[in-house]
């Protein structure tokens, strides 16, 4: 999966910019450590980045990482912890990936946690699909490194695309692929290194499909508060001046969506509130990335004492019992807070059948031919082999199992090494439920 030097340089120059790295903004915690923003978190010297570039694949960029990680002094290693579990995530090695960098991304929540008997549990999706009944704008953000902050975006696309919603913007994407719309699907040099993941190549077929007009709005400003105003202009100038009767869904990072400064540090205004300011819509806004489970014990247990409160098993919505009121835990950022269910202990997580849509397709080792590591990944069968795969998942260690999650359908399964060399491939296909 060659990787265009165009692309890679944009993807670096947004990870020192933030959108990788929110711990150089924000204060966080990771591994039990507090890192408390720009001052303190340095970017890696030339050379590591340099290092990286000539790197043909997700599979090379992991075992370096993985390789240097333990290595580098501590200011670098939050940098190469954050790459390497995005480059996990885009593995399909999605607990792995939390697992190596557990973090709590926004300032630690002080307040009263919301009660029971004040508070009601409501499906997300039928709950933002009402509120976003008045919207011209709606918002929701993502952890990059976390999938499963990308399985609500799936579940409301055709839901607000019911609603009269027009157009689709995902951060990922680059202006580059011209032919994204009319091919109808996302391939390896349609955008960043994040779309490299299944779960979000599925978010931009899906969308297609539905009928938006899916917009890319990457900006290249200089610094972070150049790149969130030429985000916001981006979006203003594609959807708003383009079709004035549009309504917009955004997938963004973390605090792209805040409708106030401070996430980001100082007063660097968010993408979200300079939208806002130039459309004269004011967006609806929803954290998913405070309220998951980063499957570890660090930090704050306010997110084990939320599961233990309403005992969810799909994301939920908190609305004030009384009048309605979505809760919120940072009102003036956002409008409401999703709380994402426990992702279980299953050999992959539970989240990725999709609430029964996919279904379990079992894989071993016997396809990777005694190459360790290899991976497995299975594309749509009328897809071209650049496309972003329906899923994958990469066997780190000899006579392993694991499933691959796949809606019915036919596919064409691979197999390949670091070097990209296919191992074995064939057809498959999914049978219904």
């Amino acid at each position: 999966m060659e990787i265009a030097d165009a692309l890679f340089a944009i993807r670096f120059r947004a990870l020192i910019l933030g959108a990788l790295l929110p711990c150089l903004f924000l204060p966080c915690q990771v591994m039990g450590t507090e890192q408390a923003g720009a001052s303190t978190a340095q970017p890696p010297p030339r050379d590591f980045l340099s290092d990286m570039q000539p790197l043909k694949n997700d599979l090379q960029r992991y075992r370096y990482l993985a390789d240097i990680l333990v290595r580098l002094p501590l200011e670098q290693r939050l940098i190469a912890q954050q790459l390497l579990a995005t480059a996990e995530n885009e593995l399909g090695l999605y607990d792995e990936a939390v697992r190596d960098f557990p973090f709590d991304n926004r300032v630690p929540f002080k307040g009263d946690l919301p009660q029971p008997d004040e508070w009601q549990a409501d499906d997300a999706v039928d709950a933002i699909t009402k509120l976003a009944a008045d919207r011209r704008i709606v918002m929701i953000n993502e952890a990059h490194h976390d999938a499963h902050t990308r399985a609500l975006t799936l579940a409301l696309l055709p839901r607000l695309r019911a609603e009269g919603f027009t157009h689709f913007a995902a951060e990922a994407l680059s202006d580059s692929d011209t032919g994204l719309m009319q091919r109808g699907y996302p391939v390896v040099a349609s955008g960043s290194e994040y779309l490299h993941e299944p779960l979000y190549g599925e978010i931009v077929r899906q969308a297609i499909k539905l009928g938006f007009v899916v917009v890319p709005y990457e900006s290249e400003g200089g610094d972070l508060a150049e790149r969130e105003a030429g985000q916001a202009r981006q979006l203003y100038r594609k959807v708003f001046q383009a079709d004035p009767k549009a309504r917009l869904f955004v997938h963004a990072g973390y605090a792209h969506i805040d409708k106030t400064a401070g996430n980001l540090g100082g007063k660097v205004q968010p993408m979200a509130m300079l939208l806002k300011r130039l459309s004269g819509f004011d967006p609806l806004t929803i954290d998913q990335t405070r309220w998951r489970d980063i499957g570890s014990d660090i930090g704050s247990n306010n997110y084990r004492q939320l599961i233990a409160l309403y005992q969810q098993q799909v994301p939920v919505v908190l609305r004030r019992r009384s009048d309605g009121t979505p809760w919120s835990a940072d009102p003036a950022a956002h409008d409401l807070d999703v709380l994402l269910p426990p992702v279980g202990h299953q050999r992959r997580p539970r989240w990725l059948a999709l609430d029964g849509q996919r279904t379990s397709h079992l894989i071993t080792t016997e396809l990777c031919t005694n190459h360790i590591p290899c991976v497995v990944e299975a594309r749509y069968t009328q897809e071209s082999e650049d496309a972003i795969p329906a899923d994958r998942y990469t066997f780190l260690n000899v006579d392993s199992m694991n499933s691959l999650y796949l809606y019915p359908g036919s596919y064409h399964l691979r197999s390949w090494d670091a070097d990209g060399r296919t191992l074995t491939q064939r057809n498959i296909t999914v049978p219904k439920p």
